[in-house]
């Protein structure tokens, strides 16, 4: 069963719940899936479709794009070092909401500053920027 590349999502979905401090059951209930269905997925034995890892990036506060990468949904190359930076940011149990919201602001300033703008694709490509006033 090598075709399932979801041990890495698994232990990567663990690791992201428990530095969340939650439950299993609570993850399962904040994102929509049944419990069982989650326990799968941690264990490897589930491959989730995107919809169910964009709930479950939501209800952990990280970038779906982040479990994208971690489930072989999205290329590590299309952006991952930036998105890498946000989920440590929104990861991290020393900072506060408002502390990690600030935080991401800066960060994503200076990605735009210098040329790469958002880590989204839609973002366009930052050159001259009227300035209104």
């Amino acid at each position: 069963m090598a075709s399932l590349n979801v041990g890495n999502l698994g232990a990567f979905l663990r690791e992201q719940r428990r530095t969340a401090q939650l439950s299993l059951r609570q993850l399962a209930e904040a994102a929509g899936v049944s419990n069982p269905y989650l326990s799968q997925i941690e264990r490897g034995l589930r491959k989730p479709s995107a919809e169910i890892l964009q709930q479950l990036a939501k209800a952990l506060r990280i970038s779906a794009e982040t479990l994208y990468v971690q489930a072989g949904i999205l290329d590590e190359k299309q952006g991952a070092s930036g998105i890498e930076v946000q989920a440590a940011i929104r990861t991290d149990p020393a900072l506060d909401e408002k502390q990690k919201q600030v935080l991401l602001q800066i960060y994503d300033s200076f990605r735009k500053e210098n040329g790469h703008g958002s880590s989204g694709p839609d973002t366009a490509p930052t050159g001259d920027v009227p300035g209104h006033g």
